[in-house]
């Protein structure tokens, strides 16, 4: 499939994991693919190259690849990986709002600094975003697409993680809240939410081989997702295929919002 060919695409956290994986995964359908990183400019460079090399098979030589450095906590830094984005590629079409951080504390030994720095960049760093894309779609005829990446924890509760899990639940209403506002001006907003997936993020149980049954023995599927399984269902969302869609997050979570603690009948009384 070429379903972006022509379009350009803007992908923040995309040095790593599903950031790296979905624009990959543009990149394979034709899109122009701006690869946004924070810290690790060599990591970037490497998703860079094979974002390069997936346009190329695509058969879409016109179609460029430009790394920008930006922390999206910072409001200056995003409006101006915007304004280089709009002057190198000339126009945006798609936004994946992906960059996002966590760090495990028990809550009531968290510091407000870090408390801070994690709505920072999952949660007002995914609006101010949004707000200079949308600025863009609306500045021209055409619209556009954003999609957040949220999590199965914007609707699951992760103790020790506490404000990972509000900085998703806000994502929803994020989500929500911005498709409504621009429905009628042919924008489109919607989330995925990942469950476990394996990224770098994860290493501690993924390298792991006794964490790692701990974990998916909880998932439905009985395994975790990989990062091309999330790469599709975000290009999805982004395409025409998906015209009629905005306000949702589709769960791509091997079926852990299922409650799957309620596999067996323990609630009702075994027979």
């Amino acid at each position: 499939m070429k379903r972006f060919v022509g379009r350009t695409v803007l992908v923040t956290g995309a040095s790593t994991g599903i950031g790296e994986g979905v624009a990959v995964r543009f990149a394979r359908e034709g899109a122009g693919v701006v690869v946004n990183y924070s810290r690790n400019a060599a990591e970037a460079e490497k998703t860079a190259i094979r974002v390069r090399e997936a346009q190329a098979a695509a058969g879409a030589p016109e179609a460029k690849c430009v790394v920008i450095q930006a922390d999206v906590s910072d409001e200056s830094q995003v409006e101006a990986m915007f304004e280089r984005t709009l002057g190198e590629l000339g126009r945006l079409d798609v936004l994946i709002n992906n960059a996002g951080i966590q760090k495990p504390k028990s809550s009531h030994e968290m510091s407000a600094e870090d408390f801070d720095r994690i709505l920072g960049v999952n949660l007002r760093g995914a609006w101010m975003c949004a707000r200079s894309a949308i600025r863009h779609f609306l500045s021209r005829p055409g619209g556009g697409v954003i999609v957040n990446n949220s999590s199965v924890h914007e609707i699951i509760p992760k103790p020790q993680y506490v404000s990972y899990s509000i900085s998703k639940g806000g994502m929803e209403n994020l989500t929500k809240t911005l498709a409504l506002e621009y429905a009628d001006r042919d924008i489109r907003v919607n989330a995925v939410g990942p469950g476990a997936i394996v990224t770098p993020i994860n290493a501690s149980w993924i390298d792991n081989p006794k964490a790692r049954a701990e974990v998916e023995s909880h998932i439905p599927m009985g395994r975790s997702g990989t990062v091309e399984e999330m790469a599709g269902v975000f290009a999805f969302l982004a395409s025409e295929e998906a015209s009629y869609i905005t306000g949702q997050t589709l769960f791509a979570c091997g079926g852990l919002t299922l409650y799957p603690e309620y596999r067996g009948t323990w609630a009702s009384g075994a027979e």
